[in-house]
């Protein structure tokens, strides 16, 4: 007795080390999204970047990232998600040091891509590598909880950071930060991560090639489209190139003997339906980040670091909620009603933020209403990514974990572009005073609204009931067991 309480104590802590690494994935995939946004002005200045042509530098990270998300998760399965894991922060460090020392346009968008690839290995990975650290314990859902608080901290976080280190140091150092991060990482994770399983067969090569050039140019033509136009040739060429590339892969996917992704997966009870509600949860959430960031700044007047601060209520709302009330909802209630409830609750806060005013305040028309979305958010993201997860089999833990990110990161992009586009529409796109631009925002935020309600109703509808969905119906009550 003496002997094992010390082994379950060091395994214990050996598994809450490992969650840390993992939430640290999470946290610094979003905050590389978040954290350039103050230093862009230097960044335009010190490279020549075009006005038009400075969003590539968001967008290089978005289209590389949202474009290998699959193949970063069938890489995980085929070689193991420790490996994957590793590299996938080595490809981060050497991106981010290209960025970072990049003395022109090309250098500069080329190391954000790399950073995009390595964000699209590491993702995958850490998510399996959670379920085989925590699946099957009691520990599972609040794992889920923390890793998913991890997102909106990394936003918030980049915010702040950014424009400390650009105002403190250097606009490079906005990319030079995550090197030390990377080596701390890639120090500890042979320590503390399961070495994990490795799958048989080869890699799907011509699979793996149509899949990320066919989700690049769907990528590159959403994010493309608010700035050349929905019908210009670029976006249309671009869009309907990487649509029939995805034609092809799943035609290979349905002859191949070992396709990158196995078509029968989606057969896995609520797997489908919970990618869509996290592809709709994305949509409608992002947008709303944007454009209530947008409202504190441009019609409020607030000043960047002000507006991070402003939405400090609205990450720690999400990151309570997340951690301490929704694990404690969905055993009770089940992971099912959690995801149409927050989908619910998120559409309804953000039909009340779309009560926006020119002449309005933070407290009035922002506080309230984020903390409704953010309760939202809270419920529908850890069990809807839960249930994606649980859904598959052990062995495509890293493919199931490659789709759902895919779900999400292709929402938020596709949420965002469109919702740019009805802010453009309802006057935002030529404003010519505040009361104009605000009424841009709040139509985007009422299309946001409308999308988080499709989602709940979609998934009312299509998430089957746990005794339902499986014949043990192991995966889903581990969700709930706790």
């Amino acid at each position: 007795m003496t002997t094992t309480a010390p082994a379950a104590s060091s395994t214990s802590s050996r598994r809450w080390l490992a969650l840390a690494l993992i939430a640290a994935a999470q946290f610094m995939v979003i905050m590389d999204t978040s954290i350039i946004g103050v230093a862009l002005p230097e960044m335009q200045a010190d490279l020549g970047f075009d006005p038009q042509d400075l969003s590539w530098v968001f967008n290089a990270y978005v289209v590389a990232f949202g474009g290998l998300l699959l193949l970063g998760g069938r890489l995980s399965d085929l070689f193991g998600a420790r490996r994957v894991f590793t590299t996938g922060w080595a490809v981060l460090g050497v991106g981010s040091l290209v960025a970072g020392l990049a003395d022109g346009i090309a250098v500069e968008l080329t190391g954000r891509a790399v950073q995009g690839a390595g964000s699209a290995l590491i993702a995958p990975a850490a998510l399996t590598m959670l379920f085989q650290v925590f699946g099957g314990t009691r520990d599972l859902p609040k794992a889920l909880a923390l890793y998913g608080a991890a997102a909106p901290a990394g936003g918030t976080a980049g915010v702040f950071l950014g424009g400390v280190l650009t105002e403190y140091a250097s606009w490079p150092w906005v990319f030079f930060v995550n090197v030390p991060i990377a080596v701390v990482v890639l120090l500890l994770t042979r320590s503390v991560m399961p070495a994990g399983t490795t799958g048989r067969g080869s890699l799907d090569l011509a699979g793996a090639t149509t899949a990320t050039l066919g989700l690049a140019a769907v990528v590159f033509a959403i994010v493309r489209a608010p700035e050349a136009g929905w019908t210009s040739s670029s976006t249309v060429v671009a869009g309907l190139g990487g649509l029939a590339l995805l034609g092809v892969f799943v035609v290979l996917q349905m002859r191949l003997r070992q396709p990158l992704m196995r078509l029968g997966i989606f057969r896995a009870p609520n797997l489908a339906a919970a990618n869509v509600a996290q592809l709709l949860l994305g949509a409608a959430w992002i947008p709303m980040f944007f454009f209530v960031n947008l409202y504190l700044q441009q019609i409020l007047g607030l000043g960047a670091f002000a507006s991070g601060a402003a939405l400090l209520p609205l990450t720690v709302g999400i990151m309570v909620g997340m951690v301490a009330v929704a694990p404690r909802l969905t055993a009770r209630f089940g992971p099912n009603a959690m995801t149409v409830a927050g989908l619910a609750t998120l559409a309804a806060g953000l039909v009340w933020l779309s009560f926006i005013d020119a002449g309005g305040s933070f407290l009035v028309d922002v506080l309230p209403a984020s903390l409704v979305t953010a309760a939202g958010m809270a419920m529908a993201f850890i069990p809807s990514l839960g249930t994606a997860l649980s859904s598959a089999a052990p062995e495509e833990g890293g493919l199931a974990a490659g789709i759902v990110n895919t779900s999400y990161q292709i929402g938020s992009a596709l949420g965002l572009a469109a919702m740019t586009a009805v802010a453009a529409a309802f006057g935002a796109g030529e404003a010519r005073n505040a009361a104009e631009l605000t009424h841009g925002f709040s139509a985007a935020l009422l299309g946001a609204a409308g999308i988080a309600a499709v989602g709940a109703v979609l998934a009312a509808v299509m998430l089957e009931k746990p005794a339902d969905a499986t014949a043990d119906g192991s995966g889903e009550r581990e969700l709930v067991a706790a």
